[in-house]
């Protein structure tokens, strides 16, 4: 009796081993066109340019990919010692720096506004919020660069129908970067306020009736209430505004063209026009950087807002 039983459920066994099989054959069918496209298109060329960042290797060289030398770190010590990087860093992390901080405040306090029962046509606004999130970059790009325009911008000519001289705000090397960050901030909020409103419904009514029974303000409710229990919510929205705006590109190439004196050029924009010389091995080297510069400012945040957890 006991080998006729192992017999039987060795014989389930078996069909159930198939059934896992057949069941991972078919995920993994289902996943292989995704998973080709991403190596042939994503995963070799990050490494291809991992490699190159550590060659010498210029547009001149693609007829004689053999003469390519190994440099070793040359490439990142030259970009070190390159004052063009060094202020298109600076001024990325100028970018990001204030950007980032602002972008959080806005949209936080828009999804407080139209969370708060207080504003009428919430629905109205939250589109018109989020409207400029899905609107080509490109496009608003150059509306505001119409809107910025020293003669013909509608902000300038509020300005002088005031009696306010109007400013010069894309090509004075002061006010360009500032121009590009309200704009960002302007463009981006919208998707932050979606995100933070869907966390702010997440927090239980219960807890504000608690904070107002012990006498805590709206201020103390905020504080102790809202932001610790938003804290994964705010490390999300931190984190994905950082690594784009870390990214920045669209921006400073439509309204500026990186000037001027370079004030607005950024990392991004740097290697677009080292890759466009030739120099595929430097420009390559400098996304690296800007590669370890958005780890370790999501590392930041995960440290500053995620906390010990």
């Amino acid at each position: 009796m006991a080998a006729i039983s192992v017999a039987r459920a060795s014989v389930r066994a078996v069909p159930a081993q198939h059934r896992r099989r057949r069941r991972a054959l078919t995920g993994w069918a289902f996943a292989a066109p995704f998973t080709v496209l991403f190596a042939v298109f994503m995963a070799l060329p990050v490494l291809a340019a991992l490699v190159m960042s550590f060659t010498d290797l210029r547009s001149t060289d693609l007829r004689h990919p053999f003469a390519v030398e190994f440099v070793g770190v040359d490439n990142y010590t030259r970009l070190f010692a390159d004052d063009l990087f060094l202020r298109a860093a600076g001024n990325t992390l100028v970018f990001v720096g204030a950007g980032v901080p602002l972008t959080m405040v806005a949209g936080l306090a828009a999804a407080s506004a139209l969370n708060s029962g207080l504003i009428r046509f919430r629905a109205l606004f939250r589109v018109g919020f989020y409207l400029p999130v899905v609107t080509s970059i490109v496009a608003i790009a150059v509306i505001w660069r119409f809107l910025l325009d020293p003669q013909a911008g509608l902000v300038d000519n509020l300005l002088r129908a005031v009696g306010l001289p109007g400013p010069n705000w894309l090509n004075d090397a002061d006010l360009a970067l500032p121009s590009i960050i309200l704009m960002a901030v302007w463009r981006n909020f919208g998707f932050l306020m979606v995100v933070f409103l869907a966390g702010l419904q997440a927090v239980p009514a219960e807890l504000y009736e608690s904070a107002r029974l012990d006498g805590a303000s709206r201020w103390q409710q905020f504080r102790s209430v809202t932001l610790p229990l938003m804290r994964p919510t705010l490390l999300f929205g931190g984190v994905v505004t950082g690594i784009g705006y870390l990214q920045l590109f669209e921006e400073p190439f439509v309204m500026t063209q990186g000037g001027p004196l370079s004030s607005t050029l950024s990392v991004s924009y740097h290697v677009y026009n080292q890759f466009g010389f030739g120099n595929y091995g430097y420009a390559a080297a400098a996304s690296y950087v800007l590669f370890v510069a958005i780890v370790a400012l999501s590392v930041l945040q995960f440290r500053l807002i995620g906390g010990r957890d």
